[in-house]
């Protein structure tokens, strides 16, 4: 059986007579949220949405997320909202691993199914519904946007990743390739929400010390991860988060396809006052 292209949390609960001993890790520098914490009892609820429960991975916090927030959503058939996002200034990506979802911006319609992504602008008119027959799981990265002087705002458009081609990284023949929905020269932009793929036994071959903070999540595969001092193990379904400079390798473990969905600050001068 071809195993789903990504990994989806179900929730529920592990028995009684399952050992406590995980991979969960909280440092001032990195965290790790393997997939078994992601159970029935650490779920939330929003204002406005109908038939959903989410996990957040990340959220703006002291010694945590700085610049932006992650939520798994999950949205029962008949769910969804006409009211999803209440704060205007924060602009957001969709991207769907269950499921298929109906998404509306500007009253423009939407099916989005495994693989979709969409990008939405701060202050723009959207909803959501499940009208399907079974849950649907998407991520939901939220951020609030920095316009610059003499700059426009970006539009919103939606696609699917098996519309882009992967660019490879230069001298790897292929092995590490990062699918780009957002052409990275565009200034307009303040975050990059790409997919990061490796074929197995491919390597990040240097600790990469960078003042992009990261959220990753992990689609597909598994590898072991440097984070910081530390070597990780990571599967899919697992959650990563970076500080801005922690330094960051892995290795792709096979036998199949590493792959992340992966979130870094981009495009924008420092900020020197709070």
């Amino acid at each position: 059986m071809t195993p789903p292209p990504y990994f989806a949390p179900a929730g529920g609960h592990p028995p009684q007579t399952q050992l406590l001993t995980d991979r969960a890790v909280f440092t001032d520098a990195y965290a790790v949220i393997p997939k078994g914490t992601m159970r029935d009892i650490v779920t939330s609820f929003l204002p406005f949405w109908e038939k959903t429960r989410l996990w957040v991975l990340s959220r703006p916090l002291s010694g945590f997320a700085e610049t932006f927030s992650q939520y798994i959503m999950e949205v029962q058939p008949g769910g969804g909202s006409n009211r999803p996002e209440t704060d205007s200034g924060a602009e957001a990506v969709l991207f769907v691993v269950e499921g298929s979802l109906d998404l509306t911006i500007d009253g423009k319609p939407h099916r989005m199914e495994e693989g979709g992504y969409a990008y939405l602008p701060a202050g723009c008119d959207w909803t959501l519904t499940n009208q399907g027959g079974s849950a649907t799981r998407f991520h939901w990265l939220r951020k609030a946007y920095e316009p610059v002087e003499g700059l426009d705002s970006p539009e919103a458009f939606v696609t699917n990743e098996k519309e882009i081609a992967p660019t490879p990284m230069p001298g790897t023949d292929g092995k590490w390739a990062t699918t780009r929905f957002v052409d990275p020269q565009d200034l307009r932009h303040d975050m990059h929400v790409t997919i990061v793929t490796f074929e197995p036994g491919a390597v990040i071959p240097f600790a990469e010390t960078h003042v992009m903070e990261h959220g990753l999540y992990v689609l597909e595969g598994k590898a072991v991860y440097r984070l910081n001092q530390d070597w990780v193990e990571v599967e899919a379904g697992d959650y990563m988060w970076l500080r801005a400079f922690c330094p960051q390798a892995c290795y792709a473990g096979g036998p199949g396809k590493f792959r992340y969905l992966l979130y870094k600050d981009v495009n924008r001068h420092m900020k020197l006052r709070r």
